[in-house]
Order: C-alpha cells, then structure tokens, then sequence
C-alpha cells in the first residue's frame, strides 16, 4: 500500500476573511503569508512607542503624493495579506477604499520579537511582491537594517530576497527611495 505524506494545507486570501468572518481569529493577531495564517506576537509598550515615531517622521516625507498606514492589510498576491508596522502607499487612502493596496513605497517593520521572522520571512515575501525599499527596526540592536534591489534568491524561504542590506547605527541616517530629499535620523525612530 502506497504511503501518502502529509502536506500543510495552504489557505487563500478569501478563505482568510471567511475564517475570520467566522471569529476564527478573534482577539488574536494574525496575518496570511504565503498561504500560512502565522499568529503574530503581541505588541510591548517600546514597540508601539517605535511604530507612532515612525509614522510620525515618515508622514513628513510624503508631501501629498502618499500616505503613511500602520498595521494594515497589504494585498500580496492570493496567498498573502501582510500587515506591517508602517507603509508609505502612493496615492491616498480613499484610493482604497474597494481593496487593500497590493504594494507600498516603503514598508518598516519595527522588530524586538519578530526580528528573526522580520529578516527572513517577511523581507523574502516583501522582495518578492517587489518591494524597493524595506526597513527594520531594530530595536534590540538600536539600528535601522535598510534591504533594497529585490531578486530570486532560492535559499530564502519565498524564492526571493534583497540584494542590498545596509546597517545604519543609532547615530547614522537614511533616505527613503521615495524621497530622497528626506534625511532620516535612525535616533528620531527609536523609542
């Protein structure tokens, strides 16, 4: 008799919502990559505190042309919906009000837990859907991990992964693809 081995059922973006209409996922955090409902951990009082200054600053460099959204959805193909930290979007939030926005012109999540799951998973899914310009703060490192120029890279856990990874100390500064103009002090994002 032939052994079938066991596959891990991957779910889609619908069948997301429809578990969640159900109250599957009620009062815990969670978020669909690549087919995968991943529980998310709860966010400390530093972490929240990093995520407000970094909108804060953020919200300074889109001078009209895009908006800064924290922790929501991002449509990533069918098999995943994101929802990181911050992300700066194109356009404005009425622009979306029939679907989530399917990229962004910068995404940062903001890492002390998650850091591991930050500089694999997420950084592989985000290149993948080709994002530019991917930022991590690190909040156990006091830095800014800044990954851009995404490309096929088989040894990431998506097929995909930055080629580009700077570390920018507590001291240093970084500029936004989508705004180069705008010097960004690492210190102003950390809490």
């Amino acid at each position: 008799m032939p052994v079938a081995e066991p596959r891990i059922r991957e779910w889609t973006t619908d069948e997301y919502y429809k578990m969640a209409s159900v109250g599957l996922f009620d009062k815990t955090h969670v978020e669909l990559i690549e087919g995968s409902v991943v529980e998310m951990s709860p966010m400390g009082s530093m972490h929240w505190t990093a995520v407000v200054l970094v909108a804060d600053v953020l919200r300074g460099s889109c001078h009209g042309n895009a908006f800064v959204a924290t922790q929501v959805p991002l449509t990533l193909g069918d098999a995943s919906e994101p929802e990181p930290d911050i992300a700066v979007i194109r356009g404005n939030a009425r622009d979306y009000r029939r679907a989530h926005p399917s990229t962004a012109e910068l995404i940062v999540e903001v890492a002390d837990t998650s850091l591991e799951f930050d500089r694999t998973a997420k950084a592989s899914l985000y290149a993948k859907a080709g994002i530019e310009d991917y930022w991590i703060l690190n909040l156990v490192d006091r830095q800014l991990e800044v990954q851009r120029e995404p490309v096929e890279d088989d040894s990431q856990p998506h097929g995909f992964g930055y080629s580009t990874v700077t570390i920018v100390k507590e001291t240093g500064s970084a500029r936004p693809l989508n705004a180069p103009h705008q010097e960004i002090a690492v210190a102003d994002l950390l809490p």
